[in-house]
């Protein structure tokens, strides 16, 4: 699929994840706050400060000269050329007296650092540690050696099978998954390739999966569309509908099917193939007629409508012609498969003692964390691996520690137990945690925090609860205007219009789309239109339908171009981002029937909520810009910011209210962020994150080459 109603306009995602990680809501715990607060805080400072740290000048850390200024890596270099091909032992812990980081003239040492990072990852980085340790024994007693060369060639293959020069693939390994090239070909790499060596001799294909290979890819298929329901009886209920409805088949599947995939695509599926894994479900779909339907076949837990909308025969590709290729096709998956198994193998046998983990065994084997086998995997080997892997996002954290303690001190300000303990109770309240008298259950909330999020209690209390306790004390009370509770309650309650849209990807298209729609504007005539042209899969199979649009949303240029629509009208042309749409309005939404005064408390709070965890984001934004850092794990220098942003809460010299409270000026997001309402008990349902929102302006269309017509 190609770009869904929520892609089409990118600032609503941005929006919706504001609304929904920053301004949190009636719903919202203190671990999304806290959370959220710090993320977007430290993103926003990267974002801001990328293009003067790529020519600052690299610090010099204690014992490690600095890096000559503007040096940039070799051109065409490989940067996993010269990586080992096989698990290599941990560098040296770094001397005691070696910084991590500077900030504003507090030292950061590299050692704490080092414990924080095993503190947070050991478990995990031990656990990775004693399975690379296991296969390497596994290789030895088969006498297997993985040589650099091997690891060098299996990074060329993959790069090559994604159509990528070998760079660009170790720098999109890199990106999304956030390994560094050393870490991908020793950890990645020659793992993969250890366990397909010692798996070989069980992963050669035998004839019949060869022929049935190619009988797979070239054979017959079948082309059908398919309704997945949850239980025989809604399937037999539904099925019943489709014999007596069978041209409907498709409405039924936009309807009722409870796969997503095939129902937004009136239940059209990819051609049926033989030896998919199903044989019954291939036995029914070959065995039906064109315009066939079968009975309710089940797959696993799911119970599935097939009809048959014609066969394709097989092609004419001779096994002989295809079978090299067949063969190191099914090898590769056969290897991946037999790999998992052989690798549980080792496990069971294999003796693992952790020793970091059990108190006594580690008082009595001082730096040892595992013993596999009987072979030791030491401590310091451990603590290095959470530092090359974790140092960089540990050391934001303990930025971020530093900063904000600092800045209480300068405020004189105290963090007590009672004020973290009422932001737990907060968090529990908020998420519904609540004990049989109706107060709220912290500790059920910190149990489910602590096992659903896999944060040890002590770092979601040091690191999300603390740091926004911090926050809300720095930053205070923030003014709520009548004009936001206007506009929230015109966003929550008001009248909302029902709209038809045509998504298109340029404007000429749009504007040919535009002529044939005001030729006959009505909801079927642009529900055609929709199916015909809209080049958003979503609103293509819904023909043309989205959720009710709201005033205050977020969105002015398209909530100006609706709500000046009356019922049976059709829009200019609108442009949002990079798509070109047409709204026909088919009436609006009667407003609820609840008084201002009956909500104004409970709009009051969300507002108050929101313009904090906003100005939270934005007082840490001035706090991290202002500060003078040398971050050595980084190599970046960062000078105290002289620039007088003036809007941002507490910068010095910028405008400021009555009583000497900094002025807050929002932007334009922020100010949108504020009006969108949130769920509560007495809320409209709020839009989901599909809705457009940005503001690109309407532009006029004009008429130079109509498009044909769809079939009427």
């Amino acid at each position: 699929m190609r770009r869904a109603w929520g892609t089409i306009v990118k600032t609503t995602a941005r929006m919706n994840a504001l609304a929904r990680a920053v301004a949190g809501g009636i719903g919202g715990g203190p671990g999304l706050l806290g959370a959220a607060v710090i993320v977007l805080a430290c993103l926003a400072w990267r974002v801001g400060t990328g293009d003067s740290l790529a020519g600052a000048q690299t610090p010099a850390p204690r014992g490690r000269p600095a890096a000559p200024r503007g040096a940039t890596p070799r051109a065409g270099a490989n940067p996993a050329a010269a990586l080992p091909a096989s698990p290599q032992p941990a560098a040296p812990l770094p001397p005691a007296n070696q910084l991590a980081a500077m900030v504003n003239g507090s030292e950061i040492p590299q050692s704490q650092l080092a414990e924080e990072c095993l503190a947070r990852h050991g478990h995990s980085v031990l656990e990775a540690i004693v399975n690379k340790t296991i296969i390497e024994q596994g290789c030895k007693q088969k006498g297997i050696v993985i040589g650099p060369q091997e690891v060098d060639a299996e990074i060329d293959i993959m790069a090559k099978r994604f159509n990528l020069p070998r760079d660009k693939w170790i720098e999109l390994i890199k990106d999304e998954r956030g390994v560094s090239p050393q870490q991908y070909a020793d950890e990645i790499v020659w793992p993969m390739l250890a366990l397909r060596r010692l798996a070989q001799s069980q992963s050669e294909p035998t004839p019949e999966e060869i022929v049935e290979a190619h009988e797979h890819q070239y054979g017959p298929a079948v082309k059908a569309r398919i309704i997945v329901l949850r239980t025989q009886a809604e399937a037999e209920k539904v099925r019943a509908e489709v014999l007596a409805r069978p041209a409907d088949f498709g409405s039924l599947a936009r309807q009722h099917s409870v796969d997503v995939g095939s129902a937004s695509a009136n239940g059209w599926v990819q051609p049926i193939r033989r030896h998919t894994g199903e044989p019954r479900f291939e036995a029914v779909a070959f065995g039906l007629a064109v315009d066939g339907i079968s009975p309710v076949v089940q797959v696993a837990d799911q119970f599935i409508i097939i009809k048959c909308e014609g066969h394709l025969p097989a092609a004419d590709v001779k096994l002989e012609d295809v079978q090299a290729r067949l063969v190191e096709e099914l090898r590769e998956r056969k290897s991946r498969e037999v790999s998992s198994v052989v690798f549980r193998q080792l496990q069971e046998g294999s003796k693992v003692e952790n020793v970091m983990n059990d108190p006594a065994r580690a008082a009595a084997s001082p730096g040892v964390a595992a013993l596999v086998n009987g072979v030791p995997v030491s401590i310091d080997r451990v603590r290095q691996v959470c530092l090359d892997r974790h140092g960089l996002d540990v050391l934001e954290i303990l930025i971020t520690r530093t900063l904000l303690s600092q800045a209480l001190a300068k405020g004189q300000i105290q963090l007590t137990q009672a004020d973290l303990d009422a932001e737990v109770t907060r968090g529990a309240e908020a998420m519904g945690f609540r004990k049989a008298d109706g107060t709220p259950d912290t500790a059920a909330w910190l149990e489910r925090v602590t096992r659903d999020d896999k944060v040890p209690l002590k770092h979601y209390l040091d690191d999300i609860v603390q740091p926004t306790v911090a926050l809300k004390k720095l930053v205070g009370k923030v003014p709520v205007s009548q004009e936001d509770l206007d506009k929230a309650f015109a966003a929550t309650f008001g009248p909302r219009a029902k709209c038809r849209v045509v998504i298109l990807d340029t404007q000429r298209r749009a504007q040919e789309v535009w002529q044939l729609a005001r030729e006959n504007p009505s909801s079927e005539r642009i529900g055609d239109l929709a199916e015909k042209y809209s080049v958003d899969p979503t609103t293509r199979a819904l023909r043309g339908e989205v959720p009710p649009i709201q005033r205050y949303g977020g969105q002015p240029a398209l909530e100006r171009e609706v709500f000046a629509l009356k019922p049976g009208e059709l829009s200019g042309v609108v442009q949002i981002a990079d798509r070109f749409m047409v709204f026909f309005c088919e009436g609006f939404t009667e407003p609820q029937v609840v008084r201002f005064e009956e909500v104004r408390d409970e709009l009051y709070v969300d507002i108050e909520d929101k313009k904090q965890r906003i100005e939270m984001g934005r007082f840490f934004t001035h706090l991290r810009e202002g500060a003078s850092i040398d971050n050595f794990v980084a190599g970046t220098s960062q000078s105290a910011a002289t620039t007088d942003r003036g809007a941002v809460a507490g910068a010095p010299g910028g405008p400021r209210q009555a009583g000497g409270q900094p002025a807050t000026i929002l932007s334009k997001e922020e100010a949108d962020e504020l009006r969108r309402p949130r769920a509560g008990s007495r809320r409209a349902v709020a839009p989901p994150a599909t809705s457009p929102t940005a503001e690109e302006g309407v532009r006029p269309a004009s008429f130079d080459a109509p498009a044909a017509g769809p079939a009427r």
